[in-house]
């Protein structure tokens, strides 16, 4: 295989499209197929960005598995040097329904274990999930999927929450009071105060820790 033939299967590999890898890696999507389709090469920092994502960006370029495996033995084993984070079929602004169920898996994204060891995160923590609209603005944008850290539920920053029996990406503020204020970095939507006594409809499921891609 070439180049654009091993970037193809890695993508398939990751259940990833060409519009979400593309995104990752910086590109447009007809410049994602021109990569597979040997058309053109990428440039390094296409392939750095792969790379921090889980694309074994080494096979890419030399058809050769990091660690020496060759492509059938490792599809065996498993994912050398990288841990599994179940996708979930639930939206960040649809009715919550049961969370995290088994049944509701979508599919299996994968991560280097040095970038769970770097930042201190805990692998069975991560899940994912896919926003849903535009109150989030470019920080996270329509059908974009984001890995929730459930271990970290203290504000500051962006998390996902369940209000109302509805999952909502929100930026959470803590405010002088014991308030806190939810925050859509989309400025055409105002800012929610939570009071206090009202904190107890307000369930912190995690943090939103990394973006993965957009679905379509």
């Amino acid at each position: 295989m070439n180049v654009g033939e091993r970037l193809r299967k890695e993508r398939e590999r990751l259940g990833m499209t060409q519009t979400a890898l593309a995104e990752i890696g910086g590109v447009g999507k007809t410049t994602q197929i021109n990569y597979e389709k040997n058309n053109r090469n990428p440039d390094t920092g296409y392939l750095l960005a792969l790379d921090a994502v889980g694309v074994d960006t080494y096979y890419v370029l030399t058809g050769r598995r990091t660690g020496g495996a060759d492509s059938e033995s490792l599809e065996m084993v498993g994912f050398e040097n990288a841990l599994p984070v179940p996708m979930y079929d639930i939206e960040a602004a649809a009715g919550a329904g049961r969370l995290f169920d088994a049944e509701t898996i979508q599919s299996t994204f994968y991560l280097p274990v040095e970038l769970f060891e770097a930042e201190g995160v805990d692998p069975a923590q991560v899940v994912g999930v896919t926003a849903r609209g535009d109150s989030m603005g470019d920080t996270i944008r329509d059908r974009e999927q984001v890995l929730v850290n459930r271990a970290q539920r203290t504000p500051d920053g962006v998390f996902l929450l369940r209000m109302d029996g509805e999952l909502r990406l929100k930026r959470v503020q803590r405010v002088a009071g014991g308030a806190w204020v939810l925050i859509s970095d989309n400025p055409a939507y105002e800012r929610e105060l939570i009071k206090p006594e009202d904190l107890g409809g307000v369930e912190i499921i995690g943090q939103a820790w990394r973006k993965v891609g957009r679905v379509f």
